[in-house]
């Protein structure tokens, strides 16, 4: 199985699930990912000096043992995580993605704060109607070209862990996470519109959500580690997989598509436990830029 081939075989059905791997490639930037990110904040709010995130601790929980060891209480750091993103630019590929997604009607999920994928076609935000809007999880909130009635069945950009416009949304530490967690169990698993009753596949709890593309698409990750630090996303796919021995008959597919360096053996036994196929792109070029015209 290629990349070219998951596309061309099933661009009906998917939803794209990307990554920071998108604004890494081909940028300029120095400061580009995460841990480069929360490094620096480290530095800054700790004044001790590390150059690197230690053995032992998770991404998520690194971010934790910042916001318990900095010297100022009052800085908010999830604005100036924000403030570090300004800068960045959408770039020619990023566009490709987006036009390709948008031929084809596939909904996109980030996992990224940024709005470079949605900047590069000039997208707007909207938001489909269910409970009182909450900044701290936006999850309802989407970037397309008009408002939309499905997020299972047409374009628009989701973010997942939330949206720079939206300091309080983003996800960062593990306590973070946790919420998010907490958030997603209740829509899935708690009231009469639960996702488990049979009668509720298209007006359960969390219909009006990028949730519903979670569990009713098929699924192509690009740019995205998807390692122990995603502890979110990571529930999501296990709750996905005991929803299709469930429902066996609205299985779907999944594809981890990587390129470069080879993904650990832990990450294979759980992404093949989850549903994933593990496929390896020829290159970055392949993964972010050669097959994406139209």
């Amino acid at each position: 199985m290629t990349l070219q081939k998951i596309l061309a075989e099933n661009q009906q059905h998917l939803a794209l699930v990307i990554g920071n791997g998108i604004n890494r490639y081909n940028s300029a930037s120095k400061v580009n990912s995460w841990d480069k990110m929360l490094l620096e904040l480290w530095e800054k709010h700790t004044h001790v000096d590390s150059t690197i995130v230690p053995q032992g601790i998770s991404l998520t929980e690194f971010y934790d043992a910042l916001d318990l060891s900095r010297t100022d209480a009052s800085v908010n750091l999830q604005k100036e995580f924000c403030s570090l993103l300004a800068g960045w630019k959408a770039l020619a590929h990023h566009q490709m993605v987006v036009d390709w997604a948008t031929h084809f009607s596939c909904p996109i999920l980030t996992t990224n704060f940024d709005e470079s994928l949605s900047d590069s076609t000039k997208l707007s935000m909207h938001h489909l109607d269910g409970p009182r809007f909450t900044d701290f999880y936006p999850w309802q909130t989407y970037f397309a070209h008009q408002p939309i009635a499905n997020p299972d069945a047409e374009f628009a950009i989701w973010h997942v862990n939330g949206l720079m416009r939206y300091s309080r949304s983003i996800r960062l530490g593990l306590s973070h996470y946790m919420g998010s967690v907490e958030r997603a169990r209740a829509l899935i698993h708690k009231g009469d519109k639960r996702l488990f009753v049979d009668r509720h596949r298209d007006n359960w709890n969390g219909s009006n959500t990028w949730l519903d593309c979670i569990f009713h698409r098929d699924l192509l990750f690009i740019g995205l580690g998807l390692n122990s630090s995603e502890v979110f996303l990571r529930w999501l796919l296990i709750e996905r997989a005991k929803y299709f021995k469930h429902f066996p008959k609205r299985k779907r597919n999944a594809w981890y598509v990587y390129a470069g360096t080879e993904i650990s053996q832990g990450q294979q036994v759980f992404l093949r436990s989850v549903g994933c196929e593990i496929v390896k792109a020829n290159s970055y070029d392949e993964l972010y830029a050669s097959v994406w015209s139209i």
